[in-house]
């Protein structure tokens, strides 16, 4: 018995929106560009949630949380940033019966919010720098919905901070963007990315500096995963984000803001997933391993809880399916499509024969093991199979990146991949003619691999290519 999902060979968007219904991810909302997040999906968002929370904490950002009603004013305190977001905006105007003095917009973002209550906090070099972060829900009005990858409601976590030096600021905006974004991708969504630093044309609105991390999707497409973002003083003027420094003067506070939403796990199922449905790297997988008892006899739903037991003790994150009045086959075939790493098939005859039948999902083998040896030889599995994603996304990718020398190369590599060209022979005239075909700019990067300070150094490559 096999899922029936369209290959992706043949229709790759067709493919993702299966998955997501078959794999009981997400469902649309109500109302036109929301989604249900369902339990299973919410389970993989919360262990990502949690390893993003951990590394934000680790750099020494602290948990806040503001409203989701910001007044519109707000907005217009900062022009560049208003004219970025307008499209975007929801704005409540009636509330209670009556019309509102003040239109409420829904936060699309919270610079502006926290800029106001920032301005407040800080009165001393002695308070900087100030390090928050949010967990939330924003609204952007989305003309092209597609769940988790871009919905008018979605979750992430909003980091802003205040700095008393440009340096300290555009320092803490590349910890978030290696240490914080780059490493959760590679290290927990086994995701390699290529951090590099956005064109002017692709910049935040209201940013002096917006660096990103970017992804390839099995079909060639980019996504971007998160985001870091320089925002020089222009909040800070606008809000009077302000402070006493050594010598008693005043001055005008740096700040930066970052963000990682949802989307990740978009880019999560369409990074590994296969004609088979998911594949999830164990370390954010929220169950690495089933232990299936495939048909009732004695003892085995005791054997099967008591395996389970030695791999939570091993480390493994584990459930038991013992649904015996489900036919094993859609059973087992339920199990591969949601991706858990190990599946584990116990029945009366595996137990007389003191044996359990393993399955990887990654590697697809399937042996005949002792029972003893079951819990130790799937803990070690867990980090062979996240090497495996990891080093089979990278060759992917790299197998789909073409060094270009002209904008007609960029187009036709763009149609398989990335292109990879030197940024002075794109520039803002060659970066609009992609735009034409569809086609953006998705980072710069030095040759090394590095992030330009900026995109008139020399040698800045491009990567570009089509995104979602």
């Amino acid at each position: 018995m096999a899922a029936v999902l369209t290959p992706q060979a043949d229709d790759f968007p067709r493919w993702y929106q299966d998955v997501l219904a078959k794999a009981e991810l997400a469902d649309n909302g109500p109302v036109r560009g929301t989604m249900v997040i369902r339990p299973y999906g919410y389970a993989l968002w919360e262990r990502m949630q949690a390893e993003l929370d951990a590394r934000i904490k680790a750099v020494g950002a602290r948990n806040v949380y503001f409203p989701l009603l910001i007044p519109e004013s707000y907005l217009q305190r900062e022009a560049e940033h208003v004219e970025g977001f307008s499209p975007e905006l929801a704005v409540v105007t009636h509330a209670g019966g009556k019309q509102l003095d003040e239109p409420l917009v829904i936060r699309p973002t919270s610079e502006t919010i926290f800029g106001e209550y920032m301005a407040k906090w800080v009165q001393s070099y002695r308070d900087l720098p100030l390090l928050l972060n949010q967990w939330a829900n924003v609204v952007r009005w989305e003309l092209r919905p597609r769940p988790f990858l871009r919905t008018t409601e979605f979750l992430w976590q909003e980091g802003h901070t205040v700095h008393a030096t440009e340096a300290d600021a555009a320092a803490f905006a590349r910890t978030i963007l290696h240490d914080v974004y780059a490493d959760l991708m590679t290290s927990v969504l086994a995701i390699p990315v290529v951090p590099g630093r956005k064109t002017v044309h692709e910049r935040f609105a209201g940013a002096v500096n917006t660096m990103t991390v970017e992804g390839m999707m099995r079909d060639g497409k980019a996504v971007q995963l998160g985001t870091s973002h320089e925002l020089g003083q222009n909040f800070a003027r606008a809000f009077d984000i302000t402070f006493l420094d050594a010598e008693s003067q005043r001055q005008t506070a740096w700040t930066t803001s970052w963000g990682a939403a949802t989307r990740m796990l978009g880019g999560l199922i369409m990074v590994h997933g296969d004609d088979a449905g998911l594949r999830l790297p164990p370390r954010v997988a929220a169950t690495q391993a089933v232990v299936m008892v495939a048909k009732a006899g004695e003892g085995v739903v005791e054997a099967a809880s008591a395996l389970a037991a030695e791999l939570r003790a091993a480390g493994v994150r584990v459930e038991v399916d013992d649904r015996v009045d489900t036919g094993f086959g859609r059973r087992a075939v339920d199990w591969e499509l949601k991706g858990v790493p190990v599946r584990i098939e116990l029945g009366p005859r595996d137990l007389a024969a003191g044996s359990a039948t393993v399955v990887r999902r990654i590697g697809g083998t399937k042996t005949s093991q002792p029972l003893a040896s079951v819990a130790s030889s799937v803990a070690a599995a867990m980090d062979e199979d996240q090497a495996a994603l990891f080093a089979e996304a990278t060759k992917l990718r790299d197998d789909r990146i073409a060094d270009v020398a002209s904008i007609d190369e960029s187009v036709e590599a763009s149609a398989a991949g990335w292109a990879r060209i030197p940024w002075a022979v794109v520039g803002t005239e060659g970066e609009t003619l992609l735009a034409q075909s569809g086609i953006t700019v998705r980072c710069l990067v030095r040759p090394d691999g590095s992030v330009p300070d900026s995109e008139d150094e020399p040698d800045v490559l491009a990567y570009v290519g089509r995104a979602y």
